[in-house]
Parts: C-alpha cells; sequence; structure tokens
C-alpha cells in the first residue's frame, strides 16, 4: 500500500475523484481519505449514508469521511465488511496538520502541495508543511493560469523555515479556464465522474499526476483515461 498525501488549504476534492478514477481504471484499488475541516466530499460524492464517518463507493473508488485515521478505517471495515480491504493506493486530502500527524504520513510517503497564490491559501496550507520531517521531497501543484516568479518565490520564503526538499523538476499547473468549472459542476450534478468538457491543460495536468503516481508512460494512462467518457 503506496500513501499519497495531497496537503494544502485550497480545495482538492474533484482533481482527487478524477486521478483516482483514472487509477482504478488502470486495474488499482483505491481508496481516497477526505480529512478535511469541511469535507466536501460528503456533499458531491452520491451516498445515502447519513453516519458521522463512513466509507462509500463511487465508481469503482472507495472513499472515506469523517476518520482520525487508518486504523479508524480498518476497524469499520472489520466491523462492517467482516475483512479488511488491501489497497495498493491510498489518496490522502489534507487541510490540517493534526489530520497530516495522526495518519501517519511518512517520509518515504509521496507529498504534494496544493495552492493558488492567493494568502489565505497559502498561509493555511503552509502550516501544515510546519510538520513535515526536514528535507522530503515535496511536488508542488499550483491552481493558476499564469505564475510570476515572486509567486513562486513567496511560497519558498513563507516555508524557509521548514527545510522543505521543493520538486526542482516538476511543478504541476492547473490553469482553470471557465470551461473547468463548467464541466466540474456538471459532472457533480450528474452523480457520476465525467471528464468530457475539461480543457486540454486541465486533462493533461491530471494525466501526468497519474503518470507521477503510478510510474507508468503516458501511453497507459491516456489509454485508461479515454474510458471514462465511452
Amino acid at each position: 500500500m503506496k500513501k499519497y498525501a495531497f496537503i494544502g488549504a485550497y480545495d482538492k476534492t474533484d482533481m482527487l475523484i478524477y486521478v483516482a478514477k483514472i487509477l482504478t481504471l488502470m486495474g488499482k484499488k483505491v481508496i481516497l481519505v477526505d480529512t478535511t475541516l469541511l469535507k466536501k466530499s460528503r456533499y458531491i460524492v452520491p451516498t445515502m449514508l447519513q453516519e458521522k464517518q463512513y466509507i462509500t463507493t463511487f465508481e469503482d473508488i472507495d472513499i472515506a469521511i469523517g476518520f482520525e485515521n487508518l486504523e479508524a478505517i480498518s476497524q469499520y471495515q472489520r466491523k462492517t465488511l467482516g475483512k479488511e480491504i488491501a489497497y495498493d493506493i491510498v489518496l490522502l486530502d489534507i487541510d490540517r496538520a493534526i489530520a497530516y500527524q495522526k495518519f501517519g504520513i511518512q517520509s518515504e510517503d509521496r507529498h504534494f502541495f496544493v495552492t493558488s497564490f492567493d494568502v489565505y491559501h497559502l498561509k493555511r496550507g503552509v502550516q501544515v508543511l510546519a510538520y513535515i520531517q526536514k528535507n522530503v521531497k515535496v511536488t508542488k501543484i499550483y491552481y493558476t493560469k499564469s505564475m510570476l516568479a515572486e509567486e513562486d518565490d513567496y511560497l519558498n520564503y513563507l516555508a524557509k523555515d521548514y527545510k522543505i526538499n521543493w520538486d526542482k523538476k516538476n511543478i504541476i499547473f492547473f490553469p482553470f479556464e471557465t470551461e473547468d468549472f463548467n464541466a466540474i459542476f456538471i459532472s457533480q450534478r450528474s452523480g457520476r465522474i465525467q471528464m468530457k468538457g475539461l480543457s486540454n491543460v486541465y486533462i493533461d495536468s491530471i494525466l501526468f499526476l497519474v503518470e507521477e503516481i503510478t510510474g507508468e508512460g503516458s501511453g497507459k494512462v491516456r489509454k485508461a483515461y479515454k474510458m471514462i467518457d465511452d
């Protein structure tokens, strides 16, 4: 089981659902764990469950909501299913330092920092970075149409005391267009995962992220993506 921590105050729910869907189409058993304060997935993932904590399956993706740690998820599965589920990939949506600590994320687990450049998302997200062990490699994911050098420098300045080992080879950009918002809203209302209508640059960023997670080439990843709207 490999853990991938997506850290930051910026909304990551839809991005992670798209990533998880492609991973399942590549034959991976995936759980998306929403540890965030808002728990947006509770509202956009179709379910009849009203419990404080639960696991629901949405298009072959297990989605866990309201749990304090991975052991609590295992206990829930043993109680409700009579067994634990073995996952290939755990995607952790994290916007609080306490969640980063309680889910036992280690230096060898993959780290992504997701943010836009408004001060709220930058500063609140950086609070979590304070709990990352020194020199852990972190890949930046920026939600912006364009980035000035001083904006990247500002994030580096905010995190300078934490000695983060920023991935200098890859910075992933999600340059949101109006069509992306519209496509995401349509997908949410439909109650199923759709990527039709997303801009090419948004899709390319999703696919590149899946490549980073799996280590697979773009051909295999894109083949899985094309199965979504077939």
